[in-house]
């Protein structure tokens, strides 16, 4: 079964910094786009940054500027270095990652579990 793990939430206070990790385990033959969503309370999730395989990077106009997606292919991990953090960036931060397990097999997108952030004033 493959299985994105998010670490690295917590709580910090405003304009401080934090990085989340995803690594993506299990039975991969090939991971394209690897996201970050987030969903504060009440709120949709919201896709916020997105690093494809072959490093092209978007992000959302509440975080650009701010935060900063790369990935390691060879660990099958991607990072969300989280910079000058408000407290509206507070919320429970998923992974996503299109994974496919076989060299035949469409990718199909996996999720984590969530890591939350809180950003205190």
């Amino acid at each position: 079964q493959v299985r994105p793990v998010e670490s690295g939430g917590g709580v910090v206070r405003s304009v401080g910094s934090l990085r989340l990790s995803c690594g993506v385990t299990g039975n991969i033959y090939s991971i394209g786009d690897m996201s970050w969503f987030r969903q504060a309370p009440r709120r949709e999730r919201e896709l916020f940054a997105v690093a494809t395989s072959g490093g092209t990077t978007t992000y959302g106009d509440s975080v650009k500027g701010r935060f900063i997606i790369y990935r390691d292919n060879d660990k099958n991990t991607v990072y969300l270095q989280m910079n000058n953090l408000k407290p509206e960036d507070t919320a429970v931060y998923y992974c996503n990652a299109k994974v496919g397990r076989w060299s035949w097999e469409k990718k199909e997108d996996t999720w984590g579990e969530g890591t939350q952030v809180t950003v205190s004033s």
